[in-house]
């Protein structure tokens, strides 16, 4: 219960799996146990410092695009959705620092968690906001393969992926984006 109660927002899943697996192997079989090491290891896939798991989803012309097609760049993998009224004002902070670094190896791929009924408002919230980076989903909702992988419950929610491929850091929003990406291409 003790370990069941750290597991907030940001917590070390790398550290509380080393703690949890100092459990006897009769209380790794109780439910709560069980519950803890699944939460432990979906957050562990996307830790800060891990490889950024791959995917493939195609674009808004139907042309598929794998995460791992910008490895050697910093890439900022975006989750949004055109109806997340959130994500829809933080893009013209992403769409600052995408026109300030973008010539400087910085790429951002926008994955987007709308349904297929709803791929019309998709793509006209990409014009609407001058999302000019390439946008992906496969228009399954809070089902997106990818959403699922990075274990995304809430958006807006981003990952920023160094150039060999590893998680640098999370959440980036406003000025802590802005902050983030100066201290990389100073």
């Amino acid at each position: 219960m003790l370990i069941n109660s750290t597991l907030k927002d940001g917590f070390d899943a790398i550290g509380t799996e080393k703690i949890y697996n100092t459990l006897s192997s009769d209380i790794k079989k109780t439910p709560l146990a069980e519950s803890v090491i699944k939460r432990i290891l979906e957050v562990k896939r996307t830790q800060v410092g891990i490889d950024a798991p791959d995917f493939t989803q195609k674009d808004a012309n139907g042309k598929p695009v794998k995460l791992s097609d910008f490895k050697g760049k910093y890439v900022l993998v975006d989750f949004w959705a055109s109806w997340c009224a959130p994500c829809r004002r933080e893009n013209p902070n992403v769409r600052v620092a995408y026109d300030k670094y973008k010539s400087k190896g910085f790429e951002i791929l926008g994955v987007s968690l709308d349904k297929e009924d709803a791929r019309a408002a998709w793509l006209k919230a990409i014009a609407d906001d001058k999302l000019t980076w390439t946008q992906v989903s496969d228009l399954k909702g809070w089902s997106n393969e990818a959403a699922v992988l990075y274990s995304v419950k809430a958006i807006p929610t981003n990952f920023l992926i160094d150039p060999q491929g590893k998680i640098i850091a999370k959440d980036l929003r406003g000025e802590n984006l802005q902050q983030k990406l100066k201290e990389i291409f100073k």
